[in-house]
């Protein structure tokens, strides 16, 4: 199951249990360890001498980046919503700010993108957010505390070209690609709490190269143009955006199997979907003066609509992006987006 199938909010909440299952009992076994080892190896190379603090090191990272697929917050980023954060994300820059203690709207969590946000790095190679997780962490032998952020790419993302490498790479050791989550564990990122954030532009500076397209219609955040980590812009505006006016929430019911499922795994399942807040009721009159309209103008990103001819035979159509609202209306993809994720 995933959210390619997926279209309503009850699917959206049933996609999200059962891939956080998935991931859970991924997270649990050897194979994942061995693969975040292998991720951290140059960091875990400066801890060569000390083999001790390189248990300590691994130990951490991997309850950071695992423990949230079990424990944490679910949520699920409508698509209507991605165009939104993404802009937000690239507009973003918290250099000098300093980040509170309850900026997040739970200690950990997960967010899933069912549209996902690329990232092109500094080498010029796309991949795909289509997951992002985050714990609060405490440093007790330096008293630092912060955010520690992972980004995952969808490993069946039809659209990912680094899903489209992995296969390559893969294709010879399918024992290998069978132990692999539905999510790969792709970035690292920390926003400290209490203190001025630094920039890191200049660890991100640009290599001569060819540089990989994106998907056509899809966000591309470059992180060579970005002010900090890609996955940590696009969870920062997530938390800040979802607290706004034109964002809601909503908790939608779970059937009872998947309910079942979460209980027996122990696995947090009240998955919040964070929406685009409608402008007009859901069953909207025929007649008489409208109550509700748009007072932005915003970006609805291409789309496949899905439609049924005369036969009954369904097939679809693409819907260009176009910007939505009234003409005049302030346009949510300017400054004032990066005034909303600040």
């Amino acid at each position: 199951m995933s959210f390619l199938t997926e279209s309503t909010l009850a699917g959206y909440a049933r996609a999200a249990v059962d891939l956080r299952l998935r991931m859970a009992e991924y997270c649990r076994g050897r194979f994942a360890q061995q693969y975040l080892k292998a991720f951290l190896e140059p960091r875990l190379e400066q801890q060569a001498d000390h083999p001790d603090q390189q248990d300590d090191v691994l130990g951490v990272f991997s309850r950071v980046a695992h423990q949230p697929w079990q424990d944490g917050e679910p949520y699920v980023l409508a698509p209507a919503m991605t165009a939104i954060i993404a802009a937000a994300a690239q507009a973003l820059d918290l250099t000098g700010d300093v980040v509170s203690n309850d900026v997040a709207p739970s200690d950990a969590g997960v967010l899933f993108l069912p549209e996902p946000v690329y990232e092109r790095g500094v080498h010029g190679q796309v991949a795909s957010i289509g997951a992002i997780t985050w714990a609060k962490f405490h440093n007790p032998n330096s008293g630092r505390t912060g955010w520690w952020i992972t980004g995952w790419a969808d490993r069946d993302d039809p659209l990912d070209p680094a899903a489209a490498r992995r296969r390559q790479q893969l294709a010879e050791a399918p024992q290998l690609a069978a132990q692999l989550g539905p999510y790969v564990l792709n970035s690292f990122a920390e926003i400290p709490i209490g203190t001025p954030i630094t920039a890191v532009q200049g660890n991100l500076a640009p290599v001569d190269g060819d540089w990989e397209t994106a998907p056509d219609g899809r966000f591309c955040l470059d992180e060579s143009a970005l002010r900090m980590r890609a996955v940590a812009a696009v969870l920062y505006a997530f938390w800040r955006i979802q607290e706004q006016p034109i964002a809601t929430v909503a908790a939608p019911p779970l059937d009872r199997p998947a309910r079942r499922r979460a209980l027996r795994a122990s696995l947090r399942h009240d998955t919040r979907v964070v929406m685009l807040r409608r402008t007009h009721p859901v069953a909207a009159p025929t007649t008489g003066e409208a109550k509700w309209h748009y007072r932005v103008r915003f970006v609805v990103r291409g789309h496949w609509r899905r439609l049924v001819n005369a036969d009954g035979q369904a097939y679809r159509i693409w819907i260009h992006s176009y910007i939505k609202g009234p003409d005049g209306a302030p346009l949510l993809l300017g400054e004032t987006v990066a005034v909303l994720a600040r």
